[in-house]
Formats: structure tokens, C-alpha cells, sequence
């Protein structure tokens, strides 16, 4: 069976672990080769030697222009071009609400996650050119929808990966290059922990709870996994996606479809809650209708 990816090569920043790491081993399974770009140099060589000569680690901090630069290069001299970027790396940012902000907390947070996919996105185009297109995939989040979803600063940042996408699949159009965006959920990944100051180790195992967490707070009761972002990715990567550009796709399990009333008929709407009506009682008026229906 051919695979989806072959002959096409790809960056994946924040490669090395998560929703990363997840895309590295689809993308690989699908025939590409692959850049993957961390700050986990240990994690980054274990890869190369499980893959031998289809990944290549790249020691990259996305908020530096010479670590992206140096990243592209090495796509074009290890693999002979770049088809696919997908600008993952990320981390939950400053904490601070409205009132702790900082400028250097909202400024670190804005060069990691925006200005990184940004300059990423500037330094893959010639390469891309010379392949005759490609694809740019960017991670975004739920929290650039809707608000609830993080902190202040990553949401804010996130919503502009939205935007940001969408206004550079308009520029890129012309070049045959197509730029959409993932909005992952509650994903069982070490970015809760790490975003949380704890060590990369803790992190890690705190991404189990996550996955126990999942299943309980939204309509698909499944713990989000990093493979369900990798398989988005691999279709926006792929040519199944040829004649989508532009746009963000959801990946939460339902979560953002509504409040949990919408979707669990044990949970009371809000509405009638404020209203001194409760559950019992609302199924009630329910089934009195529906009679009141029938009879009619």
C-alpha cells in the first residue's frame, strides 16, 4: 500500500514528545521523512537511532531566527527539500490574568507561539517554492475560540494562529501552498504539567491523569490522545486535503459543541437551573409535551 506521505518531507517542531512526537512516528509510517525540532536532545537522538535514515533530530528553539533557519537547512540538505512544516512546538505560557501580567511574561509567551510559527512558516517558503507547494500546518488550541479553555496570554496567542493561518493561506494561494490550523482539546500530553513549572519527568506522568480526566467532561467519552492530532495533521498534510486551505479544524472530543447540558441529559440547563427548575422536573415537562404531541 503506498503511503500517503511518500517521497514528501517534513518539520514537525516540538517533535521529540506529545501531539510532536505522535506526528513524527504517523508521518514516517506514511513514507515521509522527517525534521524532527525540539530542545530535548536526548529524546531527539533516540529518535534518529530508531529511525536510522528517515528522521534527523534538529536541536530548535522556535523563538530563535538561527535555530529555524538552521532547521530548514538541514531539511534541504538531509532530505533534498521541505513539503510539509507543521508548527507545533508550544507550552502553555504566563499563567498571569489581567492584573499579574507582565510585559516579559505576555512578550515570551507571543515569540513562542506565535512569532515562532511565523518565522518558521518565512524560512520554509523558498524551500517549498522549490518543490512546487506544500502544505503549512499550524497548532492552535480550543482556547483561541473560546474563552475558559487557558490563560489569558495562550489564548489570546492561539486565536492569533487562527487568524494568522487563514491570512497566510490567502498569500500562499497563489504559490500552491496551502496553510490551515489544528485546534486540539483536552489532549493527554505533558504541556498541563510543564505549563505548571513542574520537571519534564512529572510532566510526562501527569499527562495519564489527564487522560483519566477526558472522558468525564466532554461528548466523546475517550481520552484525547496525541495520535488523534497526528492523524489531523496527516490529512492536512496529505493531498486528501489538496482543495482545503485556510481553515482551522477542531479536534476536542466535542467539548466546545456547548455547555454540558447540551450534550448530558442528566445535567440541568442553565437556563432552567436559574429558573428554580430542576432535572426531574424539566423531564417532566418533557414527557408532557410529548404526550400533550401524541394526543394531539
Amino acid at each position: 500500500m503506498v503511503g500517503r506521505l511518500d517521497g514528501k518531507v517534513a518539520v514537525v517542531t516540538g517533535g521529540c514528545s506529545g501531539i510532536g512526537l505522535g506526528t513524527v512516528e504517523l508521518f514516517v509510517a506514511e513514507g515521509a521523512c522527517v525534521i524532527a525540532a525540539d530542545l530535548q536532545a536526548e529524546k531527539g537522538e533516540m529518535l534518529e537511532r530508531r529511525f536510522a535514515d528517515r528522521v534527523r533530530f534538529s536541536r530548535c528553539d522556535v523563538t530563535s531566527e538561527d535555530d529555524l533557519i538552521r532547521t530548514m537547512a538541514l531539511a534541504d540538505g538531509a532530505f533534498g527539500g521541505l513539503d510539509i512544516l507543521f508548527n507545533n512546538a508550544g507550552h502553555g505560557g504566563t499563567p498571569a490574568a489581567v492584573p499579574e501580567l507582565t510585559v516579559e511574561g505576555w512578550d515570551k509567551t507571543f515569540a513562542l507561539l506565535v512569532r515562532g510559527p511565523a518565522i518558521g512558516m518565512k524560512h520554509a517558503l523558498p524551500l517549498m517554492l522549490k518543490r512546487g507547494g506544500g502544505s503549512i500546518i499550524n497548532t492552535a488550541s480550543i482556547a483561541g475560540l473560546q474563552a475558559g479553555f487557558g490563560p489569558l496570554a495562550y489564548s489570546a496567542a492561539k486565536s492569533a494562529v487562527i487568524h494568522m493561518s487563514r491570512c497566510a493561506a490567502a498569500e500562499l494561494s497563489p504559490l500552491k501552498i496551502r496553510v490551515n490550523a489544528i485546534c486540539p482539546g483536552l489532549i493527554a500530553t505533558s504541556i498541563f504539567g510543564a505549563s505548571m513549572g513542574l520537571a519534564r519527568e512529572v510532566a510526562d506522568q501527569m499527562a495519564a491523569q489527564i487522560a483519566s480526566i477526558g472522558p468525564k467532561i466532554q461528548p466523546i467519552p475517550k481520552s484525547g490522545l496525541p495520535e488523534d492530532i497526528a492523524a489531523a495533521a496527516l490529512y492536512l498534510a496529505s493531498d486528501d486535503s489538496a482543495f482545503v486551505t485556510g481553515t482551522h479544524i477542531v479536534v476536542d472530543g466535542g467539548i466546545t459543541v456547548g455547555p454540558r447540558s447540551a450534550w448530558d441529559r442528566n445535567t440541568p440547563s442553565p437556563i432552567l437551573a436559574a429558573m428554580g427548575i430542576t432535572s426531574e422536573q424539566a423531564e417532566q415537562m418533557r414527557a408532557n409535551l410529548i404526550a400533550s404531541g401524541a394526543a394531539g
